[in-house]
């Protein structure tokens, strides 16, 4: 079939040749035409609707996709949404836990504080005071210790309490806790706390019951000890006479407890006079403390009086004495200076064993340390005689026994000590020793006891020859 373009030259020519046959050419091409248009319009179609097929089935292909797609895209916000939130709920239990475990580590370190501060001391008032230091206001408003109102415990104190201010009318108050103080399964007093808040958290409770039991067993050990202290000192005391009122010679003497621990009961002095009217003078200082050390002193003492009536010298003496502790006990040990002066002579004789040495001032106010050879300390397997040693003692010279608790120091050791009461004694004014020998007494203490941290007996026996 020829081409449009070249059917219409066709028919332009055929026309031109034959007018009537190119019109029924042009009519024949013309309706030819016309039958071939429905074909081509079908086929057009056709092709048409194949395409809006594939562009339909691409379209829904990519609509498919685009839904797996979305539902992947949901699927992986919910599954990230859920790591989130849980990755949430652990970073808040990790919190959590961390700051159960820092309060139970602070409340850990606060028991073993407060143990330490209860332990620092052997007096009940202060361990209660460092109780109420301890508590108020960090775990409560108020805090009581009731103990019982009897014999049991010094001071004759039923109860301390402190708070955060002065009392005021309130319309309602928190129920207090109410904790036993039980030690050796014995209740010795009541803890009794006011919260701070409505009421203490069930830990605190836990934490506070625990620290109640440390208190306890803190206030039983205090008072056993004060106790024991009261009942030392009292013995003690008892033990350590009048000084004896003799023409010759003017005595004054000082007994001062340890302050600190169980070191009560181990020194002490004595005087007294014989038929002949000497005067023997004794400073000594059994070992150990308490109860125990103020029996055996006790017992020393009363043996040494007994020896001294025979009329033996210092040396004689420390030695029958010596015997006598061996008999007594072999774990007794004691430190001890015996002095003798006799009447009308101008001389004082001593024997040492184990003791500090004597210090003696001279009426032209010379302090001089007596430190010749001493014997060994009581109570040592050793078999030795004591030596004697015999000073001038003019009158106006003063003799002047100790213990080691009146100058040794853990710092300074006991040479410095003794120096400083030799320059001590040596300022004493002499009318002084002369008309009030209790004051010069007090005098030589003061100084000496400035720096004294009341660990050990203190003992002070002076002799002055008017």
């Amino acid at each position: 079939m020829a081409q449009p373009a070249d059917r219409l030259a066709w028919e332009r020519t055929v026309a031109c040749r034959d007018p009537q046959a190119g019109l029924r050419a042009a009519i024949t091409a013309t309706a030819s035409d016309l039958d071939a248009a429905p074909v081509r319009a079908d086929r057009d179609i056709a092709e048409l609707l194949a395409r809006l097929d594939e562009q339909s089935e691409l379209i829904r292909s990519h609509r498919d996709e685009l839904h797996h797609t979305n539902q992947g895209v949901l699927a992986l916000h919910a599954e990230l949404d859920t790591a989130a939130k849980e990755q949430r709920r652990l970073l808040a239990a990790e919190r959590a836990a961390h700051a159960q475990a820092e309060e139970a580590r602070r409340r850990l370190l606060f028991l073993t504080d407060a143990s330490a501060a209860l332990a620092a001391s052997l007096s009940h008032d202060a361990i209660i005071n460092a109780l109420q230091d301890l508590l108020v206001p960090a775990y409560a408003s108020a805090a009581q210790v009731w103990l019982p109102d009897d014999a049991e415990v010094p001071g004759g104190r039923r109860h301390r309490a402190a708070d955060t201010g002065p009392d005021a009318v309130e319309i309602r108050k928190p129920a207090p806790l109410r904790l036993p103080l039980t030690a050796r399964r014995t209740t010795i007093g009541v803890l009794s706390l006011v919260p701070s808040g409505e009421s203490f958290a069930a830990d605190d409770i836990t934490m506070l019951r625990e620290l109640a039991h440390r208190t306890a067993v803190a206030l039983d050990n205090a008072l056993r000890y004060e106790r024991h202290r009261d009942t030392a000192e009292t013995l003690q005391r008892a033990q350590l006479t009048d000084l004896p009122d003799t023409r010759t010679t003017l005595l004054a003497a000082r007994y001062l407890p340890a302050t600190r621990g169980l070191n009560i009961g181990g020194d002490w002095y004595d005087a007294f006079t014989l038929p002949d009217g000497s005067v023997t003078l004794v400073v000594g200082d059994v070992t150990g403390h308490g109860l125990r050390a103020a029996v055996m002193m006790g017992q020393l003492r009363t043996a040494l009086r007994a020896y001294a009536v025979a009329g033996d010298g210092p040396g004689t003496l420390l030695s029958k004495l010596h015997a006598f502790i061996h008999h007594l006990d072999q774990e007794l040990y004691a430190t001890a200076v015996v002095a003798r002066i006799q009447p009308g002579e101008p001389t004082i004789t001593w024997a040492a064993a184990g003791h500090p040495p004597p210090l003696l001032r001279s009426p032209n106010e010379r302090v001089r340390l007596l430190e010749e050879k001493s014997g060994p300390m009581l109570g040592l397997p050793l078999e030795r005689p004591f030596d004697e040693h015999t000073a001038p003692f003019p009158p106006g010279s003063t003799f002047l026994l100790y213990t080691d608790g009146l100058v040794e120091r853990r710092a300074d050791g006991i040479d410095l000590g003794i120096e400083r009461l030799g320059r001590a004694l040596g300022g004493i004014d002499a009318a002084a020793l002369s008309h009030d020998l209790d004051k010069v007494a007090d005098l030589l203490l003061t100084p000496m006891l400035a720096d004294n941290e009341g660990e050990d007996d203190v003992c002070l026996l002076l002799c002055h020859a008017p």
